[in-house]
């Protein structure tokens, strides 16, 4: 029988010294097949510095604090916390970091001005928003009425996210940040969020590693994921942006300072970055490649998105994860746009050919 069973004791915190008074804490994501956040741990002449947080969840919460019991100090002691960017699995704990410590929280201003818009929206905006963005771009009604019903119903849904901290402090690009004793300096990485930044530790690597330092990647460059390329969601902005063009440039200035090691947010601790940041460059030139085929004829970036190459056939990908890879889709079709390489058909709904 289950009751009779002793209670179960909380696994021990899975915590990694990479040396130099740097260590990282795998922090849950419920229900996700990522699995953990690394949240990085700084050491500096003022107390601890986290990069980034993790999920605002229970579990995920206790495995923190846990975490940093077993690393000889408390979230009471942390004195500043460092958010690469917005996406809740990286800034949602820093609201209740904050209350238990005190600590200042920094994030860029592009990600900063994300979390207020969240904050400060009305109920059923971004609903109202996600139904016109989709059905523009092509979705069926089958897609879409979900979204209606649960608009028409006022079952609004909760972003995650909301108890997250508002950064009281600006990461500002090119600049050292305020961690007394470290050389720890912002780089900006737009792309992955418009606001993402990586974090450069200007320090010689504790293994004598050749290299320039050390490198929080945050999302921006992971060893084995490809960094999902989406859009800059407002729905006050109109404006045709460019995410994937941010990340290739951006990711072509992080292979540029040849760092020793690379720190990400996910998955493992990896040496080489150049390797990566060519293997991610001809992924997605191998992406735009064969989006310039399938645009022989016009397509919609559904339909478009309906004929790429993804870890699983279009029938089988989840009711969420087919909006996120329309966005992508977009986002790469956007870039062919901007290279000159394809133009927009007449529509509604909006539909992209070659030229």
């Amino acid at each position: 029988m289950q009751d009779s069973m002793p209670p179960r004791e909380p696994a021990a915190p899975q915590v990694t010294d990479h040396g130099g008074g740097v260590h990282s804490i795998k922090v849950p994501i419920p229900d996700n097949p990522l699995g953990h956040t690394l949240v990085h741990l700084v050491d500096t002449d003022r107390g601890p510095v986290l990069v980034d947080t993790g999920w605002d969840d229970p579990d995920s919460w206790d495995t923190l604090a846990a975490g940093l019991r077993a690393l000889g100090t408390d979230v009471g002691d942390v004195h500043g916390v460092v958010i690469t960017h917005h996406h809740p699995d990286h800034h949602g704990l820093s609201g209740r970091v904050r209350e238990a410590s005190g600590a200042w929280i920094a994030m860029h201003a592009a990600d900063a001005a994300v979390v207020r818009r969240t904050r400060e929206a009305q109920p059923g905006v971004w609903l109202d928003y996600l139904c016109a963005k989709l059905a523009a771009v092509g979705a069926p009604d089958e897609h879409l009425a979900p979204l209606r019903q649960a608009r028409a119903s006022g079952r609004t849904r909760t972003l995650p996210g909301l108890r997250a901290a508002l950064p009281d402090r600006e990461i500002v690009p090119g600049d050292l940040l305020p961690l007394a004793g470290r050389r720890l300096r912002a780089i900006w990485t737009p792309g992955h969020t418009p606001g993402h930044v990586c974090l450069h530790l200007e320090e010689q690597h504790p293994s004598q590693l050749p290299g320039n330092g050390r490198l929080f990647s945050g999302d921006h460059l992971l060893p084995g994921i490809t960094p999902h390329i989406g859009l800059y969601e407002d729905p006050d902005d109109d404006g045709a942006t460019d995410p994937l063009g941010d990340y290739l440039d951006s990711l072509e200035r992080i292979g540029r300072l040849g760092v020793a090691e690379v720190l990400p947010a996910h998955q493992h601790a990896f040496t080489e970055p150049g390797a990566r940041v060519r293997e991610l460059l001809a992924h997605h030139e191998d992406r735009l490649t064969g989006l310039l085929a399938l645009l022989v004829t016009p397509l919609t970036p559904w339909e478009l998105a309906e004929r790429m190459e993804w870890n699983r056939p279009w029938g089988r990908i989840p009711y969420g994860s087919r909006t996120i890879a329309v966005a992508e889709a977009e986002a790469h079709v956007r870039r062919l746009e901007k290279l000159g390489r394809v133009e927009r058909a007449p529509g509604p709904p909006l539909r992209y050919r070659a030229i």
